[in-house]
């Protein structure tokens, strides 16, 4: 059940940075309504680095119970301390979560051999589905193919987040974790062509923003409908890159904001998109025709 099109959700917040329940509720029915086919809570866009505890475990019970099943939950609950990543997943399988996603630990620097010790003892210590998310740009290392699939054989371990953007890495993962091994993108720009390769779908920033086109595409990409595909994703290409203008999030919840789903409110040391970005972001809405 877990394939398509997985919006990396942002945490909607008040001009005042307060948690937005129902901008939060809103914000969840339009993805269902939007076709979305499954809702990840509190992972990057969702700014997990600058959620407290108590709040990053509401945000996930709050995404849960307005999903009431409709489509899978998949909870970010990423540590660079084991025992907070399994306490976090823990949390997250008792709030109802379908699947955790569970980044790298970042920072620290951990071995090929950390790493693998590290998701090896969250899948061991919690009956929840768990989702590896590689993205070495953010957390400082990476997680190299021959650790995925030596990952790839352990009970509740069922797929991998692979957000470098490397597609020829996409294709050994696909090629050599096996048939029930989820390989997903993380990557708007080569998502389709991941998929095209035999990706099951795409964890997607723009999603936040063109939820039933990010749908459509995958579900042409997955289907084996290559050019359909590629034609969506040509089109919403130059939102894909307005949407890395500044460091994720800080455009999407811009965006969104401008779509009148969510209030203005991020967290610091995020801040608001820079002016100069304004009119080009505006201008890659409208032209995909979002706004």
């Amino acid at each position: 059940m877990i394939q398509g099109s997985m919006v990396a959700l942002v945490t909607p917040m008040t001009a005042a940075n307060e948690l937005d329940w129902s901008g939060l509720e809103k914000l969840v029915e339009w993805h269902i309504e939007r076709g979305t086919h499954a809702i990840v809570a509190v992972g990057t866009s969702g700014e997990s680095a600058t959620l407290d505890v108590g709040e990053h475990l509401q945000v996930i019970t709050r995404v849960v119970e307005q999903v009431n099943g409709r489509v899978p939950v998949i909870a970010g609950t990423g540590a660079n301390s084991t025992s907070e990543a399994i306490e976090l997943t823990r949390s997250a399988k008792a709030a109802g979560a379908d699947a955790c996603l569970s980044v790298t630990p970042y920072y620290n620097r951990p071995t090929q051999e950390g790493l693998y010790l590290h998701h090896k003892a969250i899948a061991e210590a919690v009956a929840l589905p768990q989702l590896l998310y590689n993205v070495p740009a953010r957390t400082g290392v990476d997680m190299l193919p021959a650790t995925v699939q030596r990952l790839s054989r352990v009970d509740n371990i069922i797929g991998m987040k692979e957000a470098t953007g490397d597609l020829k890495r996409a294709a050994w993962l696909i090629e050599n974790c096996g048939d029930d091994f989820l390989v997903l993108s993380g990557d708007d720009i080569t998502a389709v062509e991941l998929m095209i390769l035999g990706g099951k779908g795409n964890i997607s920033v723009t999603a936040n923003v063109a939820p039933a086109e990010v749908a459509r595409m995958c579900e042409l990409a997955i289907g084996g409908e290559a050019d359909a595909a590629r034609a969506i994703n040509k089109k919403l290409m130059p939102v894909h890159n307005a949407m890395f203008l500044e460091s994720n999030p800080i455009p999407v919840k811009w965006a969104v904001a401008q779509l009148g789903l969510i209030d203005s409110g991020i967290r610091l040391p995020l801040t608001p998109l820079a002016p100069q970005y304004h009119q080009q972001v505006r201008a890659a809405l409208e032209g995909a025709g979002l706004l």
